[in-house]
């Protein structure tokens, strides 16, 4: 056989319209609603329907570029109707083509394999009751299967590289499934009329639960992510109410230290070794003091806690940082940035015998329309890398170690990377972000 009959055109352009639907519906965020969504919708099954009819005669050379336009066209009722990024509207594209291909494809495999057996589906309303019917249950089972999901919204937001894995679904189950409409003098192609429908219908069907499998990984992978992150932000704050309760504990002891040496000045006799002990205790509590007004209050009282507990352990930490840079970020994201940061610093540092060398250096600056954070503390030991980050050292490394991937996801909302060197000693972090447009306008 060198001609096949293939689906009706009207057919595809049904199927494409109601799997762009069913992306619509399904997707949390809509821009449209009511009236203004049913006339767009109406308008593209109107436009589809006649491009893909226009088109059904050209020669064959033609049939990839007018596919590649009926994409186009559910590109764009895909971004007109969902509040969603490009790439997001990409997904959905590839994702709703393929759902369309696979729909057209076992509709039209199954009428004709009934048509046969039961003429009366020959006519047009026969026909149309069982078109009909198939999309409704094929497109039904889709819907009811994405809907009770409830998966995050932030999960289908996608970096340009992680658009290849699905895409790449999509292409080779098209191709595949098509090769034999194309050409059937090659090892993947079927020679009779019924193996070319069963090897498209179910190409697209594999191509299909591939990208479902994708599509249920990235959204379980994100929620572990989120549960991983929402895990470390509370032992954070255990960990800060631990330090907290630590710091009142040790500010009410040195409370009744100083009546005593108040009580011991009154009684001191000598000028000298009264101003001595004034002298000596000035120096003492100068160590306690908060030595940044940076000009963020998170970060400010972020570094209060981290000022006096470093102080408790003879720690030296100098900061210089104008905070004010930090108005964009969340302040959820600041606290696990800095205080994941230090939390590293301080840990390093304890396990230095000499106290001399307990050295931890934060500054925050702008360069050239870019936030730069950079974390310094002295270190002897030599840490061991893996994907970019040091490896814990604790024993339990299952349940420790999220600190810098806490810090990195944090970054990856604001386009943000971050670098880990060790050099002389020296253990830095530095982090990188593009400022936004009104704050390269503030400075």
């Amino acid at each position: 056989m060198s001609i096949y009959p293939d689906i009706p055109r009207i057919v595809t352009a049904l199927a494409e319209w109601c799997a762009c639907v069913c992306c619509v519906f399904c997707c949390g965020k809509r821009r449209l609603s009511g009236l203004h969504l049913g006339a767009v919708l109406a308008g593209a099954l109107l436009i589809q329907c006649m491009f893909l009819e226009a088109t059904g005669s050209l020669p064959l050379v033609y049939w990839i570029p007018c596919m590649m336009a009926a994409v186009v066209m559910m590109f764009i009722l895909i971004a007109i109707c969902c509040r969603v990024p490009f790439l997001t509207a990409v997904y959905y594209t590839a994702k709703a083509f393929l759902l369309a291909e696979f729909a057209a494809s076992l509709e039209w495999q199954l009428y004709s394999y009934s048509m046969e057996r039961y003429p009366a589906l020959e006519s047009l309303l026969g026909y149309g009751i069982f078109l009909a019917m198939t999309y409704a249950a094929v497109f039904g089972v889709i819907i009811w299967l994405d809907k009770d999901r409830n998966e995050p919204l932030d999960a289908l937001i996608f970096r340009p590289w992680e658009l290849i894995t699905p895409l790449l679904i999509v292409l080779i189950a098209f191709a595949m499934g098509n090769l034999s409409f194309i050409n059937t003098n090659n090892p993947f192609s079927g020679t009779m009329l019924l193996d070319i429908h069963n090897i498209r219908t179910l190409v697209d069907l594999a191509g299909l639960a591939f990208l479902y499998a994708y599509h249920v990984q990235r959204c379980e992978t994100y929620t572990k992510r989120e549960l991983g992150a929402i895990q470390n932000i509370l032992k954070y704050q255990y960990s800060q109410y631990r330090q907290s309760r630590d710091s009142i504990d040790f500010i009410n002891r040195r409370y009744h230290d100083l009546k005593n040496q108040i009580a011991a000045l009154r009684a001191e006799q000598d000028p000298q070794k009264r101003m001595a002990y004034l002298d000596e205790m000035e120096e003492e509590f100068q160590g306690y003091e908060v030595q940044c007004k940076t000009g963020s209050p998170v970060l400010d009282t972020l570094l209060t806690g981290k000022n006096l507990y470093c102080a408790r352990h003879r720690i030296k930490m100098t900061c210089v940082a104008d905070g004010a840079l930090l108005s964009f970020m969340d302040v959820m994201d600041i606290c696990t940035i800095f205080g994941n940061l230090l939390d590293n610093a301080i840990e390093c540092e304890l396990k230095i015998p000499d106290k001399e060398k307990r050295l931890i250096h934060l500054s925050v600056s702008a360069s050239k329309g870019f936030l730069l954070i950079r974390c310094e503390n002295y270190c002897l030991e030599t840490p061991t890398f893996a994907d970019g980050l040091p490896v814990t050292s604790k024993p339990d490394a299952e349940n420790h170690g999220y600190g810098l991937k806490s810090i990195r996801y944090s970054m990856e909302k604001y386009g943000g990377t971050m670098t880990l060197h060790n050099r002389d000693d020296w253990f830095s972090a530095t982090l990188i972000f593009p400022l936004p447009e009104d704050e390269e306008k503030k400075k």
